[in-house]
């Protein structure tokens, strides 16, 4: 899995079918996975900027270097936990999004337009 930023479109953008095979499972499957990752890292963000010592218990808010540090660490454990299965977020959000695309794949079939739409 490639390292996420702090924006969601990439993920969005991937399970909505931007580029090559829109409707592939693998590609829904990561995005997915990258957005649960996204996910856990904000929450282990929200929990250390909110703690007044922080996950190393310096209580030293200027340290910019340990706040980086502990900024990678925090997006890398989020990553691992993701692809091991998370919080269950992915597999939700994989299955939501693989059923609206068969609903629309169901949809734009030849076979469900009514008569009177054809001339």
């Amino acid at each position: 899995m490639q390292p996420i930023g702090n924006s969601v479109s990439a993920p969005v953008l991937a399970a909505n079918g931007a580029g090559t095979g829109k409707n592939d499972p693998k590609k829904i499957h990561d995005a997915a996975q990258q957005f649960e990752s996204l996910m856990i890292g904000e929450m282990l963000k929200s929990v250390r900027e909110n703690s007044s010592s922080g996950w190393l218990g310096s209580g030293d808010d200027d340290d910019s270097a340990s706040d980086s540090a502990v900024g990678m660490a925090e997006q890398q454990f989020a990553n691992a936990l993701a692809l091991g299965g998370g919080l269950g977020l992915s597999k939700m959000i994989e299955k939501s999004v693989a059923a609206e695309v068969s609903n629309q794949n169901d949809s734009a079939s030849p076979s469900t337009l009514s008569l009177s739409s054809v001339k």
